[in-house]
């Protein structure tokens, strides 16, 4: 299935769309992949579609690795969706750009469950392409969007818990991404956009449906190990690209979000939450959750 290339324009490709939906097998899912700052769909040299959001990046970029060649979309498992946004210039420029975005995203999604009201819809993002998403929940319905993996999400922590607590994001589930890798950006971000000295979203959200994994947390890694998911620590101590170059992390959001019946996230939060040690730790195969979700364990 090729991969659906968006562009800032009037909503793109909606003509082909119940062409492309009918090729699909009936449960595969659309996901909705958006990057963050510093890409334009209309320059070559930082044309997201040539690089992170491509089937084909030119691996000499620095942090080309292609999302939907990861996320196993090049066939007929899900329809990729790379949305493409202009979020160079200031960061300033990019915030504002996001949001007029996710007003535009909404509206794509909307036309996604009128031709297909049963197929699920979930989306990642990546740094300001979270704000991408957070504006499109609140301009959409219940059970519109299925998961949404953010991944060092530029996003305050109200901004978030405003997004779960949308018509949306009520019947969403969260991931939610950080690692210490990410701080110095962090700290960039609040000094410069309008939240300053807010906090942003970083293991603060109790919600039921949302789960915080830090993968600069020893603990969850090992327990992630034991479900099968061998996520290596951070190479570099410094990263704002760490949650989708750290190598071991696409199979996690791969099984998240073309699996979504196999990885509830009340077990993932069991796991990752519970006890540590040898005696504490939790030893969770695929299969053995397989075996929970079959008994009724909720998603």
């Amino acid at each position: 299935m090729p991969i659906l290339a968006v562009r800032d324009s009037a909503l793109p490709g909606t003509t082909d769309l119940p062409c492309v939906l009918a090729r699909l097998p009936s449960r595969a899912p659309v996901v909705v992949m958006i990057h963050g700052f510093g890409f334009d769909p209309f320059d070559p040299q930082s044309d997201p579609h040539l690089h992170i959001l491509g089937l084909d990046p030119d691996r000499r970029r620095w942090g080309a690795v292609s999302w939907p060649r990861r996320l196993d979309l090049a066939g007929d498992r899900g329809l990729g969706v790379a949305w493409g946004w202009p979020s160079t210039g200031t960061i300033w420029q990019a915030n504002a750009q996001a949001a007029a975005q996710g007003k535009k995203l909404a509206r794509f999604i909307g036309i996604l469950r009128a031709l297909d009201g049963q197929r699920p819809v979930h989306v990642i993002a990546h740094s300001l392409g979270a704000r991408v998403a957070y504006s499109a929940l609140t301009d959409l319905g219940p059970n519109d969007v299925q998961r949404v993996v953010l991944i060092a999400p530029a996003l305050s922590l109200a901004e978030a818990r405003a997004a779960c607590r949308s018509p949306a994001g009520r019947m969403a589930m969260f991931v939610n991404v950080t690692g210490r890798e990410n701080r110095l950006f962090d700290a960039l971000l609040l000094a410069a956009l309008p939240y300053r000295g807010r906090r942003l979203a970083r293991r603060s959200i109790c919600d039921d449906n949302w789960l915080d994994l830090a993968l600069d947390d020893p603990d969850v890694l090992g327990t992630l190990r034991q479900w099968g998911w061998r996520i290596r620590p951070a190479r570099v101590r410094i990263c704002h690209w760490s949650g989708y170059l750290r190598p071991g992390v696409w199979r996690l959001y791969q099984d998240l979000l073309l699996r979504p019946d196999e990885t509830p996230l009340s077990c993932l939060r069991t796991a990752t939450s519970g006890p540590r040690g040898p005696k504490g730790l939790r030893s969770v195969s695929l299969q053995r959750l397989k075996a929970l979700v079959r008994r009724g364990v909720p998603s």
